[in-house]
């Protein structure tokens, strides 16, 4: 599937290392595909991830892209991923592409394609070679479901004090100066302004601070759970990539259906959207919305609570899609 223009970016990642290594004339370079699955279970957020070489730290799913055994990126990428998480994807779409050069000889300069996939909860078991975390492991402040996180106030004063120190200017990427840029990634001191699409703004602005990424511990920072490819470095940015983008996408396409299973009940629905987008939705709004935009339609059949009236069950009703130009979840969920 085709991803908007702005995300087909190349991005050279200075952070994970110092000086790379000079590209040659002639010299070939590697493409490695990488992919992010999402999906929701128990309505929790969770990414697959694999071990990396160090104890304790983990990593996407990918590998080397090989034209004589892929025909395609994306068949390339669903290899990979069937082959180290176990997992089918049927929703793959292209993510960004990293360019990195490394600078560990003989290594080759190295492209990396990624992905965002996404999988139903049936394919997410403890079963799977993959072990499935929650992206709030890895980004704690973007859970708003309990109200405003409590790790944010002291991420915010950090930011604060760092972005009054005197820096370097900005690049070009970056017209604004610190506290601008603080302001538009992480809203106001109460979260008002807060923007759940800036993931990775965020997380790019505490990893220039050094409050994330390799260079927290040195800081003497909190170190929150990694990413870290044996060649690519840190891979939280494409974590937090995927997740702004799934953030997008669900408001103005179905892709939500594509994290549930094939029947649901509205309950089960709202906690996924809620999962994804970090807020708690008001359940009468959210239930008008889906009725009301046609998302949804009932099975007619219903499933047995303990202490409660049977819920109905509903499928995702596909026609919308012909109906409609952008049928997603258009929530606007509230900051406390």
């Amino acid at each position: 599937m085709n991803t908007p223009g702005r995300h087909k970016t190349a991005v050279l990642n200075a952070a994970t290392r110092a000086s790379p290594r000079a590209y040659q004339a002639g010299e070939a370079v590697a493409v490695t595909l990488g992919a992010v699955i999402l999906a929701v279970r128990a309505a929790e957020p969770v990414v697959a991830v694999v071990p990396a070489q160090r104890p304790g730290e983990d990593r996407l799913p990918g590998g080397p892209f090989r034209p004589g055994d892929h025909r395609t990126l994306e068949d390339g990428v669903r290899g990979w991923a069937h082959a180290q998480t176990g997992v089918e994807t049927r929703f793959l779409q292209q993510l960004c592409t990293l360019a990195d050069g490394i600078d560990l000889d003989p290594v080759e300069p190295t492209l990396c394609v990624s992905y965002l996939a996404l999988a139903a909860p049936r394919h997410c078991s403890d079963r799977t070679p993959a072990t499935w975390r929650s992206w709030y492991a890895f980004f704690p402040w973007e859970d708003w479901r309990c109200g405003r996180p409590e790790c944010l106030a002291e991420i915010h004063a950090h930011l604060e004090a760092w972005a009054a120190q005197p820096g370097p200017p900005c690049a070009a990427r970056w017209p604004a100066d610190r506290s601008q840029r603080l302001r538009m990634a992480f809203g106001g001191t109460a979260g008002g302004g807060w923007d759940e699409e800036k993931v990775l703004e965020r997380y790019e602005l505490m990893q220039e601070a050094e409050l994330a990424g390799p260079a927290a511990p040195a800081a003497g920072k909190r170190r929150w759970p990694g990413l870290v490819h044996p060649l690519l470095g840190d891979q939280a940015p494409v974590l937090a990539r995927a997740i702004g983008e799934l953030r997008r996408a669900v408001k103005y396409r179905p892709v939500v259906f594509e994290l549930m299973p094939d029947e649901f009940t509205l309950f089960e629905l709202q906690k996924t959207v809620e999962a994804i987008l970090g807020p708690n939705l008001h359940k009468q709004n959210f239930r008008r919305l889906v009725e009301g935009c046609g998302l949804v339609e009932p099975t007619g059949e219903h499933r047995l609570r303990t202490g409660g009236r049977p819920a109905r069950l509903y499928r995702f009703r596909r026609d919308v899609i012909y109906e409609r130009a952008a049928p997603g979840v258009k929530v606007k969920p509230g900051r406390g």
